[in-house]
C-alpha cells in the first residue's frame, strides 16, 4: 500500500464527502474528466520541457512524467471504450485555472509557482484516487489504487523541482497557493469535474 502521509500532511483539507457522492452519481463524467486531467498533465509537462530547455533535472523528470500521464490516459480511455462511454468535449472546472491565476509573471518566480501548482494538483489527484477507490467497482478500484504510487512521486518531483528552482525557502509561497486550493476544493461548483468542489444542489 502506498504511503500517502506526506500528501495528507501537505494538503490543507480532505476532499469533502459530498464530492465523493457527486462522483458516484456521475460515473461517466468521472472517467471523461479523468482522461482530460491525464492529457492535460502530460501537456503541462511537455510545455515545461519546451520552455526550460536548460534545466536538465526538469527535462528528465518531466519527460518521465509525461510518458506516465499519457499511459494513464490510454488506460482511462480503454476503460471508457469497454464500458461504451463516449468521449465528448467538456469544459474544465475552475480549479487549475484559478490556481494558475496566482502564478507570478517574472522568472524564476513563474517557474517556481508553476511547479508548486503542479505539486498541489498531483497531491489532490492522489488524495482523491485513494478516497474514491473503496467506493468503486473492482476494476476501477484496482486501477485507481495502481495510480497512487506514480501520482505521489509526481507530487514529490514537482515540489523538489520548485525548491531547486527557487534556491530559497518556498514554504510561504506554497502556503499561499495551498490556501487558494483549499478554498476551491471546499466551495461549490455548478458542474461535477474530477477537480471540482462539491456540486451545488439546484
Amino acid at each position: 500500500m502506498t504511503d500517502l502521509s506526506a500528501i495528507h500532511a501537505f494538503l490543507l483539507c480532505e476532499t469533502p464527502d459530498s464530492w465523493i457522492e457527486s462522483a458516484l452519481q456521475h460515473p461517466e463524467m468521472l472517467l471523461v474528466d479523468h482522461a482530460n486531467c491525464e492529457k492535460k498533465a502530460a501537456g503541462t509537462a511537455l510545455n515545461l520541457m519546451f520552455r526550460y530547455v536548460d534545466n536538465f533535472e526538469l527535462l528528465n523528470k518531466m519527460s518521465r512524467l509525461a510518458r506516465e500521464e499519457l499511459r494513464h490516459f490510454e488506460q482511462v480511455i480503454a476503460i471508457m471504450e469497454r464500458r461504451g462511454i463516449s468521449y465528448p468535449h467538456v469544459g474544465a472546472s475552475r480549479y487549475a485555472a484559478e490556481l494558475r491565476k496566482l502564478v507570478r509573471s517574472s522568472e524564476p518566480a513563474r517557474l517556481v509557482d508553476t511547479l508548486i501548482c503542479g505539486a498541489i494538483i498531483e497531491a489532490r489527484s492522489c488524495e482523491r484516487f485513494a478516497k474514491l477507490a473503496p467506493h468503486l467497482d473492482e476494476e476501477l478500484q484496482k486501477f485507481y489504487n495502481s495510480l497512487l504510487k506514480s501520482e505521489a512521486r509526481h507530487f514529490s518531483d514537482y515540489l523538489t523541482l520548485a525548491e531547486n528552482a527557487a534556491g530559497t525557502d518556498i514554504r510561504d509561497r506554497v502556503q499561499v497557493l495551498l490556501e487558494k486550493e483549499r478554498e476551491l476544493v471546499l466551495s461549490e461548483d455548478a458542474e461535477f469535474r474530477f477537480h471540482s468542489g462539491p456540486v451545488s444542489q439546484v
